[in-house]
């Protein structure tokens, strides 16, 4: 599998008074979170949360800034998360990618909806009685 870009749309969800941003993000199963550079939570205004500590592939440890709250939409679904602050572009991990009920498409080098639940995102709730 090759590197995988997708187009998406952030937003201050705190703010609704301030412009979205397009974003072009580099899509990284192997991370968790969200991620986008200073600029981007500049241009958000989005708040600091408390400080995460992070390890990078090269096994070094890091205290970034983490942020929020974070619309991400995209193919027709949202959902809200916090970010890391870090790098130079946007990266979208595994927990938005789950939230959003987000599939990769290998062969097609692309982000789809699960085609399981083409229509709204599905989870899985455990525990729950009817």
């Amino acid at each position: 599998m090759g590197i995988i870009y997708t187009h998406l749309r952030l937003a201050n969800q705190a703010r609704p008074d301030l412009e979205d941003i397009d974003a072009e993000a580099l899509v990284d199963t192997g991370a968790i979170h969200l991620c986008i550079p200073e600029h981007v939570a500049l241009q958000l205004q989005l708040g600091q949360l408390a400080p995460r500590e992070i390890k990078t592939a090269d096994g070094k440890s890091h205290l970034v800034p983490y942020a929020g709250p974070v619309r991400i939409s995209m193919l027709g679904r949202e959902c809200l998360t916090g970010a890391l602050v870090l790098g130079d572009r946007v990266l979208l991990g595994a927990i938005p990618m789950e939230d959003m009920d987000l599939v990769i498409e290998p062969s097609r080098q692309r982000v789809t909806v699960n085609p399981l639940s083409p229509n709204i995102p599905m989870s899985l709730a455990m525990g729950m009685e009817r």
